[in-house]
């Protein structure tokens, strides 16, 4: 992690090629620091954070005044830091007897600046967690006396989490957690808060920019998608075509507990939703002996979505799993003990994370939690089934491998699409898939699960979802199609995104045929798109070109009336009803 001083340097750097993000910070203590520590991290994740700051301890008025230079500025993301110092100074003046009720106090108030916040901007708000100060008056009875400060600031933060759960555009970031890593001493300075009023020691800033920027990240779509692991000496301890079977080091005994405890970290990930890949020098059935055999190994084959263990170059197989995958190097995280290998990776692949992993296998995890690699906005029962979608994709490609001829192949895929409009069950996964999707996503407009409950009650959308299964198993939601009606003629095509699983199969082709048919439904001549280029999404800039548009200004026509249809394998797996799908 950059330091302050380092972070500050940053900022007479170029940044006119990186991504502008409109961000508003607004604290009850001191921030200037904190805003340059947060717009130096910002370039080091690829973005200008174009930063507004309140004036000190001004939250409430720039919130509930409407008028404000808040809203003025129009963020797209507002960050709120209102400090336990702060907390501790209203609670002291509280009566004893309204002291078991702070935390309710303090949370309707939060709501109230919260509910302002998201109804009046289009913005998402992170809200800085409550670091933990304990006040000593009761020493530990105060985990048992709901009266004390310690007690109501705990509450506090679970009503917080609470919040959040049941809001999707609150985000929080959780400060707490780097104070306890950080320890106290380091995070706090108290001569510095009394003389300042800055509650952040400099040299916590770097962490708490770091924990900050890795949320507006996630939200802006940066994430990690996939960890690659080595074997030997990183999911257990020994070399599994030296020792044996039985002389690895694996289990609840001696450094076998180090290993144990990483693969439940990793097949933790797994169930969230992150792929998991194996990248093995090896004889591949001398490296699934264990995933087989061994009593003590907490990951199975049915948890790993790419197994490839040869005796080939590292980078080279890490490609063969990112063409299995198709998500970008960006996406993925490799993790093995070998300190050559990990240099070979980064040299041959530098857009992938490769960590400087710890000599001692103890501290293998400690040192990944310090870097929270896995930051994520949403969940879905998706994630949860993705190593198996994943699993059936390497499928497909080998048995794509059979066949000479692609038409034959997707033929014999005998493929199905259920076409629904957004509802309340597929709502979920729907914004996930604007928040997440970055290659095919002709606009890469984020959507959280609120904006899309607003698209579907708007007169003026027209929404459509779309599955696709085939022989091999069902890939569930892989695309997403908004139009909204810019004319009495036209539909402008919001977004358009799909899932880079399902590329080359003709959904692109089967979509369109299904949009243009609703079109001509409906009364509509026209067909409306744009191609917004990110650093992503150059993959589909020929799209509408490919699919027959006239490119027109900026903008790209279809004539819904002079369209011939293209072909593709897919079927409706239900017919199409169009008063299903018109809001």
């Amino acid at each position: 992690m950059k330091d302050f001083s380092t972070l500050k340097k940053n900022l007479k750097k170029d940044f006119s090629n990186l991504k502008k993000i409109k961000v508003a910070v607004l604290g009850d203590t001191a921030t200037q620091f904190l805003v340059q520590a947060i717009r130096g991290e910002g370039f080091e994740e690829g973005f200008d954070l174009e930063i507004w700051e309140a004036d000190f301890n001004q939250i409430e008025r720039q919130v509930l005044d409407h008028t404000s230079e808040l809203y003025e500025f129009n963020p797209q993301i507002v960050v709120i830091f209102q400090s336990s110092h702060k907390l501790l100074g209203k609670y002291n003046k509280q009566k004893p007897e309204k002291q078991n009720q702070f935390a309710l106090g303090e949370l309707e108030q939060i709501k109230d600046l919260t509910s302002n916040i998201t109804g009046a901007l289009e913005a998402k708000l992170i809200y800085y967690n409550y670091t933990e100060i304990d006040d000593a008056v009761f020493g530990n009875f105060a985990n048992k006396t709901p009266g004390s400060f310690l007690f109501q600031l705990r509450k506090l933060n679970y009503e917080l989490m609470c919040l959040a759960s049941e809001n999707p555009n609150i985000y929080l970031c959780d400060i707490s957690s780097v104070q306890n890593r950080l320890g106290k001493v380091d995070f706090f300075k108290p001569s510095i808060y009394i003389n300042t009023e800055m509650v952040l020691n400099i040299d916590a800033l770097p962490a708490v920019a770091s924990a900050t920027v890795r949320l507006i990240s996630a939200l802006q779509g940066k994430i990690k998608k996939c960890v690659i692991l080595d074997l030997d000496n990183t999911l257990w301890g020994g070399v599994i075509g030296d020792d044996g079977l039985e002389n690895i080091q694996i289990g609840s005994l001696g450094i076998g507990k180090a290993f144990t405890e990483f693969q439940y970290w990793i097949k933790k990930l797994k169930n969230r939703g992150v792929i998991v890949a194996v990248c093995s020098k090896n004889t591949e059935s001398v490296a699934k002996e264990p995933f087989e055999k061994h009593p003590d190994m907490v990951l199975r084959l049915d948890d790993i979505s790419v197994f490839i263990a040869n005796w080939e170059n590292k980078a080279d197989n890490i490609r063969q799993i990112q063409s299995i995958l198709n998500i970008g190097f960006d996406s993925m995280v490799f993790l093995d003990d070998n300190p050559f290998e990990r240099n070979i990776v980064r040299e041959n692949i530098p857009e992938i994370c490769v960590p400087e992993l710890p000599e001692d296998p103890a501290d293998y995890l400690e040192y990944l939690y310090s870097l929270n690699l896995f930051e994520t906005v949403s969940y879905s029962k998706e994630d949860a089934d993705r190593t198996k979608l994943y699993q059936i994709e390497a499928q497909r490609v080998s048995n794509q491998k059979k066949y000479t001829n692609v038409d034959d192949f997707l033929k014999s895929l005998d493929m199905y699409s259920l076409v629904e409009p957004f509802n309340k069950f597929n709502t979920p996964r729907v914004a996930q898939l604007t928040q997440r999707s970055n290659q095919f996503n002709l606009r890469t407009i984020r959507y959280t699960e609120a904006d899309i409950e607003r698209i579907s009650a708007s007169g003026e959308h027209h929404s459509f979802t779309f599955t696709l299964e085939d022989k091999f198993g069902d890939n569930g939601l892989i695309c997403v199609v908004i139009l909204k009606q810019e004319s009495s003629d036209v539909l402008f095509v919001d977004t358009w995104l799909m899932s880079c699983r399902v590329l080359k199969r003709g959904m692109e082709n089967f979509v369109l045929n299904i949009l243009v048919d609703f079109a001509l439904e409906m009364g509509f001549s026209t067909l409306k798109g744009e191609y917004l280029p990110t650093a992503k999404n150059a993959m589909v800039k020929d799209h509408y070109a490919d699919l027959g548009f006239e490119e027109e200004d900026d903008s790209w026509i279809l004539n819904v009336y002079e369209y011939k249809r293209r072909r593709n394998y897919i079927k409706p797996k239900k017919e199409l009803q169009w008063t299903e799908v018109k809001y």
